[in-house]
Parts: structure tokens; sequence; C-alpha cells
């Protein structure tokens, strides 16, 4: 079968298509016919840092080739002797293996099958498989952690993003009063998604005009030159949350004297919320493959590539700036 492989850490040039064989399964497992599959910022972060393929990817050295990816949609083809919740020919999507190797970015994968839920028949496999890591993201912050509520004031940095344009929905869904944060030119796109208010961050500091936001989705990736711990954007985060808000990162790991001041002075509750396997990991996905059927979210797919362009997405992804999500077909 053909697959993405890396060659070796460094740029997206070294994402090189190439024939490999193909998987097998466990007892526990299916094998997919990969239809769509759906990159993430962290995909490039892993490719270009070795420290993180090590981790994330879960590298051991002895593997014969490196195929990225955990967000796949697609067809099962075959099943382990053990798999009880899929037949052969069921439509199936989900996030598996991370951390560890999903192997993704191929023609068949194998995947557990505690880790897929059913594809409902009335959503692509291009829609659903953009709503896997990044939607299930966006739910581990806004209803696992800060268990959003009608009528709460909900800021989301990163608006237009992957993880961001879920966000907004969710926290809609919900009922939240939702303040969508991105570049100017994301605005339409971000009121459209449900938001009630818009902030350019390029042009306007949220904290001069917010301080009574019930919670923060802080999707900002890097922080910026600053000269005191006051300057960095999660504080900034904290001064637009009410007392007794909550602030959820994304990506930016705070310390444990910034949660604890936080709480001290604001009884602001701080946590970085990632997406890891945990028991409420199909409870989620099928909550999110419901609300793709009943169109209560939607996937924007701003690039739709061959699986063959691995690296083109790459380069797109590893901006930071993707509108929406990129996917690929083999």
């Amino acid at each position: 079968m053909k697959a993405i492989v890396l060659k070796e850490v460094g740029g997206p040039e070294n994402l090189i298509l190439a024939e490999v064989p193909m998987p097998k399964i466990k007892d526990n497992e299916v094998l997919v016919q990969v239809k769509a599959v759906a990159i993430n910022p962290v995909d490039a972060f892993v490719r270009r840092n070795q420290p993180a393929l090590e981790m994330i990817y879960a590298l051991k050295g002895d593997e014969e080739n490196i195929i990225l990816g955990w967000d796949v949609a697609g067809i099962v083809t075959e099943i382990g002797s053990a798999v009880t919740r899929f037949n052969v020919g069921d439509e199936v999507f989900g996030n598996f293996n991370f951390i560890g190797q999903g192997n993704a970015y191929a023609e068949f994968v194998s995947a557990p099958q505690d880790e897929l839920v059913i594809k409902p028949a009335n959503v692509s496999f291009e829609d659903a498989v953009g709503a896997t890591m990044a939607a299930l993201t966006a739910w581990a912050s806004l209803v696992k952690f800060a268990q959003v509520k009608k009528g709460d004031k909900v800021i989301v940095y990163g608006a237009s993003g992957g993880v961001g344009h879920y966000a907004v929905q969710i926290a809609k869904h919900f009922g939240a009063y939702v303040i969508g944060v991105a570049s100017g030119d994301n605005k339409d796109f971000v009121l459209s998604l449900g938001a009630d208010e818009f902030f350019d961050y390029t042009t306007q500091a949220v904290e001069d005009f917010i301080n009574d936001a019930d919670i923060v989705h802080d999707a900002v990736w890097v922080e910026a030159e600053v000269k005191s711990t006051e300057e960095t954007h999660l504080a900034r985060s904290l001064k637009t949350l009410k007392n007794g808000g909550i602030l959820s990162s994304i990506v930016v790991y705070p310390d444990q004297e910034f949660i604890d001041i936080a709480k001290a002075d604001k009884n602001i509750t701080v946590k970085r919320v990632n997406v890891t396997p945990n028991d409420t990991y199909l409870k989620d996905m099928e909550a999110i493959a419901d609300l793709l059927a009943e169109g209560k979210i939607k996937t924007h797919i701003s690039h739709l590539f061959p699986l063959a362009e691995m690296a083109k997405a790459h380069k797109i992804i590893q901006t930071k700036n993707a509108v929406g999500k990129i996917i690929l077909v083999p």
C-alpha cells in the first residue's frame, strides 16, 4: 500500500510517498481502508522535533517506516477475533493511538476498536475526520473541564482555527455568549460560526474591553517576547475573567506558580487541557458524532489535498494560522 513516510526529522519535504507493507491487525483491532485523513499542528511539531517524535509518536528506533498522523475516517475491511463493536463494511472515524503510533498517513490503518465510532451516514468522510482531535480538544476544554452552560460568557482565542472553529460552535450549542478572537481577515467566518462578538487580536487587546468572562479557551501557540510573566498571553487572559472564572490553556503549559496565584488572586481555575486516552473517549466521540449528524457543528475545510501532497499540507499547518481544517484523501 501507499503511505507518507517521514525520512528524517526536519522540514515538510522529508514527508515522502512510499510503498509500505499492509498493517497487520491484533485481536482487538480493525483494518480500515482510509478515505480521509486530518492533520493538526501537533503533526508538524512532531515532524520537525526529535524529542516530540520520541515522546508523542513513541518512537522506538526500530521502526521500518515512520508514518505520522492520528485522525482517520474510512471503511472497516477486516476485524480481529476479539472485535465486537464493528463489522466489515462499517464506516468509522476516530483519533486513535494518541499518544503513540496512529500511522494515519496511509491507504490502510489498523486501529483499536475502542477508539473508533460509527460515522453518521449523512456526514462525509472528510467532514467526519476533521472533527476528531480538533473537536475532541474543544470538547475537553469547554464541556469536560469548563462545564460550559447556558448564559456563560466564553472567549475563544484562535476562533478561526481547527480547534477554535469547533469551540465556537460547541459553546453556542450549550447556550453560551461567545466572543471569538482571530485576525481581522477571519471576522466574517468566525461570526458565521455563531460568535456573538469578534475581536481582531492584531489591533485590539481583549483585556482592555472585557473583564467579566466566565471561561477563556486560550489556544495561542507561541508567547510573544515579553518583559515579565505579567505580560504573557495567559496572564492577559486572566484579566478578561471574572472572579471564579475558568482558564483553559490548549497549548501552553501554565506552571504551578501561575495556577496557584490565579486561584489565590481571583479564584480562577487554570488547567492545560489536551486529548489523551481516557475512560470517556468513546462517549465524547459519540457526542461529537451526534452533533455532526444533527448539523449542530460543521467542519470547515479550507484545503483538500491528495495524500501525496502531504508536504504541501504541512507547510500550511505549521504556520498555525490555517483556517478550519486541512484534509487529505488517498
